[in-house]
């Protein structure tokens, strides 16, 4: 019980952080996107600034909101106290999830490295958004175990920006890589992270089950 708070405590602190610069980075620092589009070279689509900024706006928003409801969702304490909230929250995220997948399939096309970057973008959003529906259908049976789990893989994606950013850094500025062959490595580096990191949790949590 104390390791699950510890573990809880640290992904209550890298989440705080995370959507804390998520937020001042994107709607105070840089609005316009200015260094992020810098890296968007030799696009064979015509990028309308107002609407992929306003685009990206909502995106971002949402994804702080499916990452701290997400959060909240696995506090044990909230949980307890009142399981209606935990279901009313628990739709806020799946609408979120929902909302940051729609806003990042308009900028798929876009995306930094071109069209094979824009099919890692598809991949992640299609496989997130299965992963939540399904966790979703799991509680709707009634099955606690296998929809936390689900959540578990679902929350996982949560993390994509954060983890194409830090191995897209790995690539360009410990290895030398180019930028885009970077980033493009980062968003396939990352589906891959996001699916195995959470079976290891799942299989780590059911083996102190029975041992405990």
């Amino acid at each position: 019980m104390k390791k699950r708070k510890i573990v809880y405590g640290v992904l209550t602190c890298v989440s705080i952080l995370f959507i804390l610069y998520a937020l001042v980075k994107n709607y105070l620092i840089d609005p316009g996107a200015v260094g992020f589009l810098s890296h968007k070279t030799g696009l064979k689509r015509e990028l309308n600034l107002p609407v992929w900024l306003n685009v990206m706006y909502v995106h971002v928003a949402f994804a702080c909101m499916a990452m701290a409801s997400g959060l909240v969702n696995f506090s044990n304490r909230f949980f307890e106290k009142s399981r209606r909230f935990h279901r009313i929250n628990g739709y806020v995220y799946i609408v979120s999830v929902l909302l940051v997948v729609l806003t990042s399939g308009y900028m798929a096309p876009y995306a930094t490295g071109g069209k094979i970057s824009s099919m890692g973008f598809n991949v992640l959003n299609m496989t997130w958004l299965f992963i939540s529906i399904t966790a979703l259908i799991q509680i709707k049976k009634k099955r606690m175990i296998r929809h936390r789990n689900w959540m578990i893989r679902s929350y996982a994606f949560c993390f994509t920006n954060m983890s194409i950013h830090l191995i897209t850094s790995l690539f360009h500025q410990g290895f030398g890589f180019v930028y885009i062959t970077s980033y493009t490595l980062g968003i396939y580096g990352s589906i891959a992270l996001l699916l195995v990191i959470p079976e290891i949790i799942i299989r780590t949590n059911r083996k102190e089950k029975v041992s405990g």
